[in-house]
């Protein structure tokens, strides 16, 4: 049985402040535990874009946690309207809300779902009893508020975290992509030979598996857009966060637009890059006279590069304290960080964060190791004679992708053409 809020509010406080001091990767457990005398459940499962290595964290019944996907989160996600918080608006929302069926972990299951104003889901599957909407629903806008928090202060150790879980998923799901990819082909080859006399037959399978496909792609894409950020839309996100430090009184923030076009950030570089300027445009302003802080960001296609100056005395250094601690997130995304100050005329800080983590394969010897996994794969197919439109469909990528690839692999080869690259890869150099 469900208990009311009103007879456990100590608890119930005191459960609000084990969540807050929970690191992500055990916030699903504490909120799990707080929320089980209100409404017992089998399993609880956040989904969230803020964190981009690991979007879902999930608590409870192994079965449910294992298997769930994230294609079956975003289905329950589009359904799930936003609740109303204002007082008005919530005097007319019915209290109590009954669970509905959806598919989880591969089963159809009852679950209650609510939707935070910061797109977060969260999820109980099997609930059982009334669900109190209201007090539920303000709990989890309190809980996706501090996880939108911990990953915009996001530590070292967590960055570290994120990226390698950000590596391994990306290279499960391009597993997944060409094993189904090569699998789905095959049986379109077989039902288009002419030696097939069953047309019905044919045809029925022809649109099955091309309907797999589709799916298999808008599950590819779907965890892309969860992996990566278009660098514009990560700055203007930067700009949003640091508008209230000119608004109230703090100096001016001058911002230099990144270009539009310019190559998707990882999630983890993103929210890193926003948290590392944040703390350097603090760091300034405890400087005394600081009227302007220029942000500038810049992307050259391996790396988010990062400029901060300002116009303030000139004093800080890389052994300043808040400096050491923004050191140390660079260093956990494996960039460089450094600090120039003139007395007198200002500080600048310039960042350098690269794109692309370490291959996690054992390094290739000689000149070949500088490479990345996917830019190997590339190198390999282009050394062979395959064009760039055959490369992108082989990878499933697109063609200019293949283009910044092979820019790269030429570059960090020392080769000036195709033909030198073959020489290179068959000599191992």
């Amino acid at each position: 049985m469900s208990q009311h809020l009103d007879t456990y509010p100590i608890e119930l406080l005191h459960g609000l402040a084990t969540i807050a001091s929970s690191s992500l990767l055990r916030i699903a457990g504490a909120f799990s535990s707080v929320l089980a005398p209100i409404v017992p459940h089998s399993a609880l499962v956040i989904f969230t874009e803020d964190c981009t290595g690991r979007p879902k964290k999930k608590a409870g019944d192994a079965a449910i946690i294992d298997g769930v996907t994230i294609a079956e989160l975003d289905a329950i996600r589009r359904l799930t309207p936003r609740r109303p918080h204002s007082p008005a608006r919530q005097a007319l929302a019915s209290r109590t809300l009954l669970p509905t069926n959806a598919v989880i972990a591969g089963a159809d299951r009852p679950i209650v779902a609510w939707l935070a104003d910061t797109g977060a889901l969260l999820v109980l599957t099997d609930p059982q009893g009334p669900v109190d909407d209201r007090l539920i629903g303000a709990l989890w806008e309190i809980v996706a508020a501090d996880i939108r928090q911990q990953v915009a202060t996001a530590a070292p150790d967590y960055l570290r975290d994120s990226r390698a879980a950000s590596s391994e998923r990306a290279g499960a799901i391009a597993e997944l992509t060409d094993a189904h990819a090569t699998t789905l082909e095959s049986i379109l080859a077989i039902t288009r030979s002419r030696r097939t006399t069953a047309d019905d037959a044919r045809q029925a399978v022809t649109e099955l598996a091309s309907a797999a496909m589709v799916e298999l792609r808008a599950v590819s894409d779907r965890d892309r857009q969860l992996a990566e950020e278009p660098v514009a839309r990560a700055f203007a996100r930067l700009k949003e966060d640091l508008r209230p430090l000119s608004r109230f009184g703090g100096p001016e923030v001058q911002f230099i637009e990144p270009p539009v076009d310019g190559r998707a950030l990882p999630g983890e570089v993103a929210h890193a890059g926003r948290a590392i300027v944040r703390g350097t445009v603090l760091a300034l302003v405890e400087q005394s006279a600081v009227g302007r802080v220029r942000v500038q960001w810049d992307c050259d296609g391996s790396n988010l590069l990062i400029g901060i100056r300002d116009d303030g005395p000139g004093e800080l250094t890389t052994d300043t304290p808040s400096v050491q601690q923004l050191g140390a997130r660079v260093a956990a995304l494996r960039g460089s960080l450094t600090v120039q100050a003139t007395p007198g005329w200002g500080s600048e800080l310039h960042v350098e964060l690269p794109l692309d983590a370490p291959p996690s394969s054992p390094a290739r010897v000689g000149a070949l190791s500088p490479l990345t996994d996917r830019e190997w794969s590339v190198a390999e197919l282009a050394a062979s004679g395959a064009r760039n439109r055959m490369i992108a469909e082989s990878l499933s990528i697109s063609e200019n992708t293949v283009k910044f690839h092979i820019a790269n692999v030429l570059r960090k080869l020392g080769v000036a053409s195709r033909v030198e690259l073959a020489s290179a890869l068959a000599t191992g150099r």
